[in-house]
């Protein structure tokens, strides 16, 4: 990486490209890692593509660290779909295809006319083949970004001060984690050096930090990191303290007794970490 510095309070670790490895600490937020077409649209090279007589198969795969549903994924490209047949004089078939290897493979076959894959390694990987070809990028997903996340209290200022951590990132097959693997990659750290875990969405990430399961934390989602940086330990203490207080005041009392509960008391997180532990979570 060019350059790293710290962040807002909550230590949120970054850095961005093309940066100088002296850049100030203002010239920095939130970005750890710049990748051109992070969704790709492409298609395939095949003698298929131009043949009139079959439907032109147009295969989506949204990422496997994001919860949306078929129907959600369906109803969104549903319309893209409309606007292809109609572009080329064909009727377009929509195929979802939720897991990455899936995908692979039927890219790897040339099942698909067109598809649309989030994330890039998997459409990159694919064009390094020469299967396929890039037809468009998606606008708004050309400067995709990782942000590595901490707590306020972490000495955190540049990469190679997250040696000896434990670093939690989505889904091992997410772009976030192919990304963060380059980005250790490149600063010549080991395995022994950084320990990597994973979490299936993004935005679980959070939770490994809050109760100490990783020191560092991955994610590619704005909203995560909007999240942790605006609201942080204050608003969680805030919102714990009045809980815990609802019995002392009319206010908490009434609303107490419509609840049917008689209030709430203060987590034990070290219960919690050997709960967790001992059900196999």
């Amino acid at each position: 990486m060019h350059a790293m510095t710290i962040g807002r309070p909550t230590a949120d670790l970054a850095a961005r490209l093309p940066l100088p490895f002296d850049a100030p600490v203002s010239t920095a937020k939130t970005t750890i890692f710049r990748l051109a077409g992070a969704l790709a649209l492409a298609f395939a090279t095949t003698a298929s593509v131009g043949a009139q007589t079959t439907d032109l198969v147009f295969a989506v795969t949204e990422g496997v660290t994001y919860q949306a549903t078929p129907k959600d994924i369906r109803d969104k490209f549903e319309p893209l779909v409309e606007v292809i047949g109609r572009a080329l004089q064909r009727k377009v078939r929509l195929v979802l295809v939720p897991a990455y290897n899936d995908l692979r493979v039927g890219l790897a076959s040339q099942e698909y006319d067109v598809a649309f894959i989030h994330p890039a390694h998997v459409a990159m990987a694919e064009i390094k083949t020469g299967r396929y070809q890039s037809v468009a990028w998606t606008a708004g997903y050309t400067e995709y970004t990782v942000s590595l996340m901490s707590k306020p209290d972490q000495p955190y200022k540049e990469l190679k001060d997250v040696k000896g951590t434990v670093l939690v990132t989505p889904d091992p097959d997410s772009i976030t984690a192919v990304m963060v693997r380059a980005m250790l990659k490149s600063q010549n750290f080991g395995a022994k050096d950084v320990k990597v875990i994973t979490t299936r969405y993004q935005d679980a990430v959070p939770f490994y930090l809050e109760y100490d399961f990783a020191q560092v934390g991955a994610t590619a989602a704005n909203a995560v990191v909007k999240e942790w940086t605006a609201k942080g330990a204050d608003e969680r203490n805030k919102l714990r303290d009045a809980l815990i207080a609802l019995s002392q005041n009319d206010a908490g009392r009434r609303a107490l007794a419509v609840s049917g509960y008689k209030g709430f008391v203060a987590p034990d997180q070290a219960l919690e970490v050997s709960t967790i532990a001992w059900l196999g979570l």
